[in-house]
């Protein structure tokens, strides 16, 4: 008993003396601290500076939003126009049309996409033959490393209505092929059904890791108790992973207005452009091609505005219904 509190002693003592440790170690001076743990530092400066360079020093041209831009000039000697071409974009005919598209193929993508690599994570770590396991998985990988331009070409390919393999295959069953790269109204499945098979098996790899950390001994506890495996599932594994869940999904809906422009560029024709024209390749169309630079800039700014709201509210909103949240 006598050992007991002894040792009871001796751990309080470390603590507190690890309390004091760290409030001198605050207390010290900040280059002090950086000169000794310079290491970790030092590490971490490649990352710093790329954010610098190439995310906060290009924010200064962010003003030639409210300006009208004139590159013989420079940003700083442009006149100032106020909220002008964020004015035009709002009272544009095309301005609600751009919106929706953009919101409904963002959430059309995160309706599908967002769901499959969680049941695929949850599937994979039920399998039990190793071969089969590993095969499967390479499978669903493999499509994460083909390159956007080459992804648009076998769409293309594949959906041709004169040469397409799909197309011929929904003909030769006796049925009627849809024109899948030129109809509005089939754009949007495309696009997203292509994305799902691209990425789905590269996004399992997060939850794969999360579901690794389940405690074993919560699986052979239930499988006393008489749990099934879908319980099992159920009640250990999707609760480890939810906070996974949670931070991933507050990340896809702070970026839910950046679909971005490339395979939809690709994809995109004069059929289509009902349904495909999002913010993106408005901004690349107004920016680049017919060099309205200032007024391409307040769209994207708006863009990014928007998604920043969005990752603020559904951060706010998970932090007040879990303990779940970026910050």
């Amino acid at each position: 008993m006598k050992r007991k509190e002894e040792g009871a002693l001796s751990l309080e003592s470390a603590a507190g003396q690890g309390t004091v440790l760290s409030s001198r170690e605050t207390g010290r001076p900040l280059w002090s601290r950086i000169l000794k743990n310079w290491e970790l530092y030092l590490f971490i400066t490649p990352a710093v500076l790329y954010f610098f360079i190439f995310h906060y020093i290009p924010m200064y041209g962010v003003q030639i939003a409210f300006k009208n831009f004139i590159p013989t000039k420079g940003i700083t000697g442009s006149p100032w126009v106020g909220f002008d071409h964020f004015e035009r974009f709002f009272n544009s005919y095309y301005f609600w049309d751009l919106l929706w598209n953009t919101f409904s193929l963002s959430l059309y993508e995160l309706a599908v996409g967002f769901p499959l690599p969680i049941i695929l994570a949850l599937a994979f770590n039920e399998i039990r033959n190793g071969f089969f396991k590993r095969s499967v998985q390479t499978i669903t990988y493999a499509p994460h490393f083909i390159s956007v331009v080459v992804m648009a070409g076998m769409i293309i390919t594949f959906l041709s209505p004169s040469s397409g393999m799909i197309v011929r295959i929904v003909e030769f069953l006796g049925f009627q092929a849809p024109d899948l790269l030129t109809d509005p109204a089939w754009f949007k499945t495309v696009y997203v059904l292509s994305g799902v098979w691209q990425s789905a098996g590269w996004g399992t790899i997060i939850y794969l890791a999360a579901l690794s950390g389940v405690d074993p001994q919560l699986h052979e506890a239930a499988i006393v108790d008489g749990a099934s495996r879908f319980k099992r599932m159920l009640h250990i594994n999707i609760p480890t992973i939810l906070p996974t869940i949670t931070i991933l999904l507050i990340l896809n809906m702070g970026n839910i207005l950046g679909v971005g422009f490339e395979k939809i560029l690709l994809l995109q024709n004069p059929l289509n452009m009902s349904s495909s024209d999002v913010i993106s390749t408005f901004v690349y169309r107004s920016g680049l091609v017919d060099a309205q630079y200032s007024f391409s800039t307040a769209v994207g700014l708006f863009n990014s505005v928007v998604n920043a709201l969005l990752l603020i509210t559904v951060n706010h909103i998970a932090r007040r219904t879990s303990e779940n949240s970026l910050w």
